[in-house]
């Protein structure tokens, strides 16, 4: 039985990179379209509220992993060649969108209707209003809700597996059916979890407490 030493550990920091990256890019892309999902849900346009709806219904009310699966093996029947890199990177984006969409979906509606009924009286447009007024409220009552979602996305990484990818978990469960030493394994797979996502949650905490007194 091998022990578990320093090419164990590396090999599990490699895991990690990929876990990192895999979230920084879903988190970036998801906020970007998850910006365009809030916004076309509180528009006055019918179609736009209604894809919105749907979209978000769609990726809050199904499994990720089956989304996982849908997209890696869907493009796969559609001839589409792609690795499991670009196509967990497309899963998670498109789950994070729809999370993100309505976290900003509530925070926006949460301001006070009095604000933008004095933009409209001063003139200003759509762009300006959401740009100068409402974007910078919404986005700042929303950060311990959006902090939380990136602690939990972090973590929902270890899904990404079921396709091949090796993240910090495949990583884990790798070395493990090497040294035959699950325990030891996971449990150092566990603490790398936790010193990656306890710092987010303390954060989150402390902008929740925030905001808390700032409103009082």
């Amino acid at each position: 039985m091998d022990k578990f030493g320093s090419p164990e550990l590396f090999f599990l920091l490699q895991g990690l990179k990929w876990t990192l990256l895999l979230t920084l890019i879903s988190f970036i892309g998801g906020g970007v379209i998850g910006l365009a999902i809030a916004l076309a849900r509180v528009s006055s346009a019918r179609i736009l509220k209604w894809f919105a709806t749907a979209y978000i219904a769609v990726f809050q009310g199904t499994p990720l992993l089956m989304q996982l699966f849908v997209v890696f093996y869907g493009l796969a029947l559609m001839e589409v060649n792609v690795d499991a890199w670009v196509a967990v990177s497309l899963a998670y984006t498109a789950h994070a969108s729809a999370f993100l969409g309505d976290i900003w979906r509530g925070t926006i509606q949460s301001l006070p209707r009095g604000q933008t009924e004095a933009s409209n009286a001063l003139g200003l447009g759509y762009i300006s209003r959401m740009r100068d007024i409402v974007l910078p409220q919404a986005i700042k009552i929303s950060l311990p809700a959006t902090i939380g979602f990136a602690v939990q996305l972090t973590k929902g990484t270890s899904l990404a597996a079921i396709v091949g990818f090796v993240e910090l978990a495949r990583a884990g469960q790798i070395v493990s059916n090497l040294i035959f030493q699950p325990l030891l394994v996971y449990g150092i797979v566990g603490l790398i979890y936790f010193f990656v996502c306890w710092p987010m949650s303390i954060w989150g905490s402390a902008m929740e407490r925030k905001l808390s007194l700032g409103t009082q």
